[in-house]
């Protein structure tokens, strides 16, 4: 059980990232090739990630280097996720190179009496087995993950939108209680489900809230309770049922946003709405509103899932780009009739 104590400087610090974290997203997507739990909800990026790995004969890397590193236990090293990886890719490579030797080998040193570091471990507080290993998920993340950015990022954004939702109703606090399944708020503590027991006191810090596409089942924080505290928490899966967002090997899903109806919905969806928000603002039924809502999502457009008692509804990039290209420029007034 992990135990996060707030006070209410905590809670008026606690925020939720911008986007996924690229090094969180590579460190998780390595557990999800050493279980077959929640293999549902990835076996499409699975069967591309592994088509990929092959083709670009990166599996010998993977498996000497990436995996023993980041066991799916309860630990792997903190230097691999430094927290200006916020600011993206290179930031975050970047202060992995920079963190100081003693650093390297005392986590090393914690993994090794966790779950068994490999031999070679060590050799990382020198400069040059360090630069092959961001070489190595620089490469990674380029051919695994950087392939499915669009969608990791609408499903990120739809998080967003949910959870704004959620401080419009309930303050931070209606965030907390709306983690996930694992995780529950009994203020000023913040409890989920971990593979050790373990206290973490804000002390004033506040918390990051990083939602996270690959990550699955009870959240992830660092081991060091000293650094930048940060909760690495699932976005929600449900069983995909059509084509993934950007995926249109055919014009025909595009056909029916041909009406006016669609076209609506789909600027209303810009800003997020539910199911009733959708009929609301369209004039159209429940009913309709779903199946309006069902066309976009087929097409591409829109991600939908469930948000407490209701199907949230959040543009992909695809749909923004689609309403970006046929928002009117300032001043005209000519309307387009279907």
């Amino acid at each position: 059980m992990l135990r996060i104590h707030f006070t209410d400087a905590d809670l008026a610090r606690t925020r939720v990232a911008a986007a996924s974290d690229p090094l969180w997203e590579i460190c998780a997507s390595l557990h999800r090739f050493q279980t077959r739990r929640g293999r549902w909800a990835y076996a499409d990026w699975y069967r591309g990630a592994r088509a990929r790995l092959q083709a670009t004969h990166l599996n010998r890397t993977l498996r000497t280097l990436l995996l023993p590193l980041v066991p799916r236990a309860a630990y792997f090293p903190d230097f691999l996720t430094p927290s200006e990886a916020a600011e993206g890719l290179d930031a975050g490579l970047g202060a992995v190179l920079a963190i100081p030797q003693r650093r390297v080998l005392d986590e090393v040193g914690i993994l090794s009496r966790t779950s068994s570091a490999p031999a070679w471990a060590p050799r990382l507080a020198e400069p040059g087995l360090r630069k092959e290993l961001v070489l190595a998920m620089r490469t990674y993340y380029d051919t695994v993950i950087a392939p499915y950015s669009d969608r990791i990022q609408a499903r990120i954004e739809a998080e967003r939108s949910a959870r704004a939702r959620d401080v419009l109703e309930g303050g931070i606090e209606g965030i907390l209680q709306n983690l996930g399944p694992d995780v529950r708020w009994r203020s000023p503590v913040l409890r989920t489900v971990y593979p050790e027991d373990r206290d973490l006191y804000l002390n004033g810090r506040g918390l990051l809230l990083v939602p996270s596409y690959f990550c699955w089942g009870n959240p992830v924080t660092f081991g060091d309770n000293t650094l930048d505290p940060v909760l690495i928490y699932a976005l929600s899966h449900e069983p995909r049922r059509t084509a993934l967002p950007g995926d249109l090997s055919s014009g025909a899903p595009l056909a029916a946003l041909l009406g006016r109806t669609r076209a609506a919905a789909l600027r209303v969806v810009a800003s997020g709405a539910t199911t009733g928000e959708l009929a609301r603002a369209t004039g159209v039924s429940a009913s309709s509103a779903s199946q309006h809502a069902t066309a976009l999502r087929d097409a591409g457009l829109i991600v939908s899932y469930r948000h407490a008692a209701s199907v949230l509804h959040t543009l992909t990039p695809l749909g923004a780009a689609l309403l970006r290209a046929n928002t009117p420029a300032p001043g005209d007034l000519t309307t387009a009739r279907q």
